[in-house]
């Protein structure tokens, strides 16, 4: 039996009042079980209030991931701005790490008018110079990029999965509506979810899908990729397949819904994954 553990990316829209805390015990109430804390405009949280959040998310069963500021680019041709993106990821990890979650994701470069093969291999010293500095730190998490949603933008899942295998500690963190958005829609069938799966397992083990990453939500794409996100409803994206590909390979792990309602969204996804989890 898979454990993959649903929920919401942030604070439920039925959470009063509105607070980090209070969003943990109303995911429980929802019998969701899972939810990313959304630092996408800046880490503001302090380590006294990031210990109160774990334990309550320990004693209300909710596992936790962080999802570090827009603002980063790890490919900029100003050194300041990748400085201040690498800052901007370390200080979400410390806090996430505070708070108990296991990992953190970000989207982390754009291309620009370079080769794609030399944005890779200053994605890469920048990687292993943060996993340095957060050993450093005994700041116990993962280093997650996102496969990101347009053709702009770094982050392929064979780049994602690369990285793993170069820089052990780097995972992948498999945004199926972004792989769906930057194909522009090609990527779309049972087939190509499977494959996603196959290329991570083979590439880095079957413990990488058994603490997998995930995020899942409907979503609307142009010429240039990614939009805006959708309803589950209003989306072309087969999610019921995603799902199903997700039971099939035994992955393990935390998938977050990121739609505009989020936990009516994450509850839908929930009930189809026991329903497909229990066939």
């Amino acid at each position: 039996m898979s454990k993959l553990r649903i929920g919401t990316a942030g604070i439920p829209a039925s959470t009063k009042p509105r607070s980090t805390a209070n969003a943990v015990k109303r995911l429980a109430e929802l019998g969701l079980r899972h939810m990313e804390i959304e630092f996408v405009r800046g880490v503001n949280m302090k380590e006294d209030t990031a210990q109160e959040i774990r334990a309550l998310a320990e004693e209300h069963d909710i596992s936790l991931t962080v999802h570090a500021p827009y603002y980063v680019n790890l490919n900029s041709a100003e050194p300041e701005k990748i400085t201040a993106s690498k800052e901007r990821i370390i200080q979400a990890a410390r806090a996430g790490a505070w708070a108990g979650a296991k990992s953190v994701t970000f989207h982390a470069a754009y291309y620009h008018a370079d080769d794609p093969e030399d944005v890779y291999d200053r994605v890469k010293h920048h990687m292993e110079d943060m996993l340095e500095r957060l050993d450093q730190e005994g700041i116990a998490i993962r280093l997650s990029p996102e496969t990101t949603g347009g053709p702009t933008q770094f982050g392929t899942l064979e780049e994602l999965v690369r990285l793993g295998v170069d820089v052990p500690g780097v995972y992948p963190c498999v945004d199926f509506s972004h792989l769906f958005a930057r194909s522009l829609g090609q990527f779309n069938s049972y087939e190509d979810f499977a494959g996603a799966l196959q290329l991570i397992r083979d590439s880095l083990g079957q413990q990488a899908l058994r603490e997998q990453h995930i995020h899942l939500s409907g979503i609307e794409y142009g010429p240039k990729g990614e939009k805006r996100h959708l309803p589950l409803k209003e989306t072309e994206l087969k999610y019921e397949d995603v799902l199903q590909a997700l039971v099939d390979f035994d992955v393990a792990g935390w998938l977050i819904c990121e739609s505009p309602i989020l936990e009516e969204d994450a509850l839908i996804l929930q009930g189809l994954y026991n329903q497909i989890n229990n066939t």
